[in-house]
């Protein structure tokens, strides 16, 4: 079988550790035939990104907090004067104060608001600005999204309200960017254990209800994101975008269940 990325280049923000979605996705790419570049914020993180870079065979790490237009930019040169071509965009990337995790909703900080959607939802709308000129022969950016964007889901608060705000944005980029041959989607995965995800109240609850009611009576597997991310990306999915992708075993569809 083919490589389904051989000769494509994609840059991935996000790859934590190697549990987090971002570095499946990753290993997804490498394993297709992709060059691999991946970026880390901050000191804290460049060992072990440089680290997981190594282990995945990645062609450049960077230095990037989507924070900083400055950082963008110097992201953007440093790409531009490699002179690779870039493809593929994966934004994984989102934060809130474990405070605005922990209460009601309607006790959300002003702060805090602003921060989970600078950090979860502008900063796809940033990266894709900084990323979209390298894209020369068009390509897939994608992001990852989760069902609390169109439902409650306990205590996911200021989150799900910035990811709403995310699946919003990828339609507008998508529409954007579309007449420069460049996709715009989201992958709505099911809940994963990843770091992130255990700033979240109760997650294991989310996951016992999850494996109980979803049609494929399962939680997710980061795999099978990571796949759906390589057909979004590869030749395959050239006619889709604007779209939110659900790989959670099917939960998105459920009303109520009973026990």
């Amino acid at each position: 079988m083919p490589q389904l990325l051989a000769g494509k280049s994609a840059l991935v923000l996000g790859v934590a550790n190697r549990w987090s979605l971002a570095y499946a996705i990753a290993q997804a790419y490498r394993r297709e035939g992709a060059r691999l570049l991946l970026t880390y914020q901050g000191e804290r993180q460049r060992q072990t990104v440089e680290e997981l870079g190594v282990s995945l065979g990645a062609d450049m790490i960077l230095a990037c907090d989507v924070s900083s237009d400055d950082d963008l930019a110097r992201l953007l040169e440093t790409l531009r004067a490699s002179d690779l071509p870039l493809d593929a965009v994966v934004h994984s990337i989102a934060f809130a104060d474990r405070d605005d995790l922990s209460h009601p909703f309607v006790e959300t900080s002003r702060k805090g608001f602003l921060l989970a959607q600078e950090i979860s939802a502008y900063s796809l709308v940033a990266v894709a600005r900084a990323a979209a000129p390298l894209m020369r022969s068009g390509g897939s950016i994608l992001t990852l999204s989760y069902l609390g964007a169109v439902r409650v889901v306990q205590n996911y608060n200021v989150m799900g309200v910035a990811k709403a705000a995310l699946e919003s944005s990828v339609r507008y980029l998508a529409n954007d960017l579309g007449p420069s041959g460049i996709r715009v989607n989201a992958i709505s995965a099911g809940p994963v254990k990843t770091a992130s995800a255990r700033g979240v109240k109760d997650f294991s609850k989310v996951l016992d209800g999850v494996a109980r009611i979803s049609p494929l009576r399962r939680n997710t597997d980061p795999a099978e994101v990571a796949d759906t991310a390589v057909f979004l990306a590869s030749d395959l999915g050239r006619g889709v975008t604007a779209n939110v992708i659900y790989v959670d075993a099917g939960f998105q569809a459920m009303g109520l269940a009973h026990e």
